[in-house]
């Protein structure tokens, strides 16, 4: 809202522009880093479940071409992990 009314005057005011630059490069680095957080978490999880190193889940810090790394390792790797073998028709359980 103050943005809307600072940007409705005639002539801006150079030291509150100076207090909302400030500000922003405050929050900044927090918006950024709780941003790699919530994609580094699903990419740990996921590497390991898979059987590759969790670490590699790092390269989210990067965040465009490191997720997209992640991604193509995931996409086109042979996975460690085993499937659960699905037996079908179910068998019934013998009493």
């Amino acid at each position: 809202m103050h943005l809307l009314t600072l940007l409705a005057q005639n002539q801006l005011d150079p030291a509150m522009i100076r207090h909302m630059i400030m500000a922003m490069i405050a929050i900044l680095p927090v918006i950024i880093a709780v941003s790699i957080a919530i994609v580094m978490l699903p990419c740990w999880l996921i590497l390991k479940k898979a059987g590759f190193s969790p670490w590699l889940s790092l390269l989210c810090i990067f965040p465009s071409l490191g997720t997209l790394i992640v991604l193509y390792v995931l996409a086109f790797a042979e996975w460690r992990a085993k499937p659960a073998q699905m037996v079908y028709p179910p068998v019934a359980p013998t009493a």
